[in-house]
């Protein structure tokens, strides 16, 4: 049974985990016979976060089906929702729920989806490798830095905590078009959106590494998976004394930066054309190595659980 946008609710995890991870399409990964002979286009867009997740699950499934050109554009998960809404790509991408606003875009457009949880992640606090103070902040540090009140007030470290060095503050982070933006604004200050302005803000999360590689007081936040694909280059700090991991991202320790990230398909994407079915069935069986492949936070086995039922409405 498919789901549209009046039936499904971003704030119940489990019914939005309830299509991450299934049995649907037969499929393995890494077992390629040449494919089915199946051609055709799958485009996405939307968040830089869950770009590398969907971009692991196009290497995989191209191995299966050669014939099937999968696009992922990253504008950022707003940017994304516009072009889903619209009716201009099959799947949209998303390091946060759909909106209200976004629902009745899609609404008035006629365009019905699913969403399903493609992951977990651990929004990431990181810092200059050669940052030796500030190994952990706690959440009332990290809204000293970010409030909108800090604004050209907190301007170096040592006024976040008297035992920080005397050493410029300069700050880098996702942009307005970014679900990492409205994850990290609501869950440090306590309202989306509400964020000082006097920082640099990028959608491409490679442009903020390049900004906290090259300054030793630089902090910036971004998805887990950037971490640790960035090695040496940056460093995470713990939050409220908690690391985040795989293991506390899953175990919902590493809060409040834990979180789910999603794909949205389009329904007449999926129930129409073979080539977009095909590869959200890959996808979504074999999350889990998608998820490994990616460095990302793999699904819980309740998680696991509750999809395969789920995704099998789908169809």
């Amino acid at each position: 049974m498919k789901k549209n946008f009046a039936q499904l609710s971003s704030a119940c995890f489990i019914g939005v985990a309830a299509l991450a991870l299934a049995a649907c399409g037969g499929q393995n990964a890494g077992s390629s016979d040449g494919g089915s002979g199946l051609s055709g286009e799958v485009t996405t867009d939307g968040s830089s976060t869950v770009a590398p997740l969907t971009e692991a699950a196009a290497d995989m499934y191209r191995e299966v089906e050669p014939g099937v050109n999968v696009s992922v554009s990253t504008s950022g998960t707003g940017g994304g929702f516009k072009s889903f809404c619209a009716g201009e790509t099959d799947i949209s991408n998303a390091s946060r729920p759909i909106s209200k606003e976004e629902i009745a875009d899609c609404e008035s457009n006629g365009v019905e989806y699913t969403e399903i949880v493609a992951a977990n992640d651990g929004l990431s606090v990181i810092v200059n490798p050669e940052n030796d103070w500030a190994t952990n902040l706690t959440v009332e540090q990290l809204q000293k830095i970010w409030a909108p009140e800090s604004e050209g007030k907190i301007t170096n470290w040592n006024q976040v905590d008297p035992s920080f060095p005397d050493e410029e503050l300069t700050l880098f982070g996702a942009g307005t078009d970014s679900g990492t933006f409205d994850y990290f604004t609501e869950a440090i200050n306590g309202e989306e959106g509400a964020i000082r302005t006097d920082y640099s803000p990028s959608e491409d999360d490679n442009i903020t590494i390049q900004g906290v590689s090259g300054a030793k007081g630089a902090v910036g936040f971004l998805g887990l998976s950037y971490v640790e694909e960035n090695e040496g280059a940056i460093k995470a700090t713990s939050v409220d004394d908690v690391t985040p991991s795989t293991e506390t991202v899953q175990d919902g320790s590493y809060t409040p930066l834990g979180r789910e990230l999603f794909i949205y398909v389009n329904n007449s994407s999926y129930s129409e054309d073979e080539a977009a079915k095909s590869f959200v069935d890959f996808y979504v069986e074999n999350s889990t190595d998608v998820a490994d492949r990616a460095l990302f936070v793999p699904l819980t086995e309740d998680q696991v659980t509750t999809a395969q039922d789920e995704l099998a409405s789908l169809g």
